[in-house]
């Protein structure tokens, strides 16, 4: 095993801070989002980005060692026992509502950055089993239809006007909301269907992954309410949303304004490093598994989390993931920034075509 694995089990110590969420009382119910929105975002404004690169024979092994597929597998074991843990949790009355409200925003933290965070990089393997994990990640936020959405289509379409995950310039992260997760959802029926017709199947067949997907989220939804209660059924709804926004407010800042140019017979240019935004602040970079080095994930989507790579010309957010999500809450601010950069990525393309 590569000692250089072992900063991958920091974003761990996020479900040890959830446990203690789900099973204190009073300002613990908040200690996952006190780290995750403030103590990480003020201290990646002090420590310089890290755009060191492996060198090829250390890629190799790396790329070789299973501990670090060991890891993403550990996350689903954990994701689903801080899921029962928080289930269980809930059936206690008598908490405030500010304390509800704690345990709710910090499940939903866990489902956004490692149920759906862990199965996109499962997502991209080509073992079944793999596969399975990822969607049944995905399960824990009600997203599973991003499995076929995401590889089929996003990685398709990024940057161009078709992806409903790429968001325009000057569109405010709230209304591009509206416009990923309803475009997203019939983007996937559509991708799930064609595949139907490929094999001469109707739509509405067993095969079809869209079904499969609607149909075991119903059955888990189904399970919590009858084994827990309606209220807690509720609760969790409450925490699978706030996990898919997190997603969409990730997908939001990863591909802000950029455009693949389109050529002369219609297609577009393929999908290159300056067409992601990229960070290499470290705290970041580790607690999202390597997820922040977006540009070399759509270059290559089949290279593993821990090979990823800093491209040059990659164009770069102002700060790490948690702070950029944060400056995109307030989308004047976001704009003031973003605009900027990418009217200095225009003017440079027009010098260097």
């Amino acid at each position: 095993m590569q000692v250089r694995a072992l900063k991958y089990l920091s974003p761990l110590t996020i479900y040890i801070l959830a446990w203690l969420a789900f099973t204190g009382n009073g300002w613990l119910t908040w200690l996952p989002m006190l780290y995750a929105w403030v103590l990480m975002p003020v201290l990646e404004l002090f420590i310089s980005p890290d755009t060191k690169n492996l060198s090829a024979a250390e890629e190799e092994i790396v790329k070789k060692d299973r501990v670090y597929d060991y890891l993403l597998y550990a996350v689903v074991v954990f994701q689903f026992s801080a899921l029962y843990i928080f289930l269980t949790a809930m059936q206690t009355t008598g908490l405030p509502w500010w304390q509800v409200t704690g345990r709710i925003f910090s499940m939903g933290l866990l489902c956004g950055t490692f149920g759906i965070n862990v199965a996109h990089e499962l997502g991209h393997r080509v073992n079944k089993y793999e596969q399975v994990f990822a969607k049944a990640l995905l399960l824990t936020s009600l997203y599973m239809h991003f499995f076929i959405e995401h590889n089929k289509g996003h990685h398709k379409n990024v940057a161009t006007p078709h992806d409903p995950s790429s968001a325009r310039y000057n569109e405010p992260v709230f209304t591009f909301y509206f416009r990923t997760v309803i475009f997203s959802y019939l983007s996937a029926w559509k991708i799930a269907n064609d595949e139907m017709k490929k094999h001469n199947l109707p739509a509405l067949h067993w095969k079809n992954e869209m079904l499969q997907a609607q149909v075991i989220q119903l059955l888990f939804v189904t399970a919590i309410f009858l084994i827990f209660s309606w209220q807690v059924t509720l609760y969790f709804l409450a925490a699978a949303t706030i996990g898919f926004l997190l997603l969409e407010t990730v997908n939001y800042i990863e591909h802000y304004g950029l455009q693949r140019k389109q050529k002369p017979d219609g297609n577009y240019e393929r999908a290159m490093p300056q067409h992601s935004w990229n960070s290499n602040h470290i705290l970041g970079r580790l607690m999202l598994f390597e997820l922040s080095r977006h540009s070399d994930h759509h270059y290559l989507a089949s290279k593993k989390y821990q090979v990823l790579q800093h491209h040059d010309d990659a164009p770069q957010l102002p700060t790490g993931y948690p702070g950029s999500m944060i400056l995109a809450m307030v989308p004047p601010l976001w704009f003031y920034v973003m605009n900027k950069k990418i009217k200095q990525i225009q003017s440079y393309a027009a010098i260097h075509p």
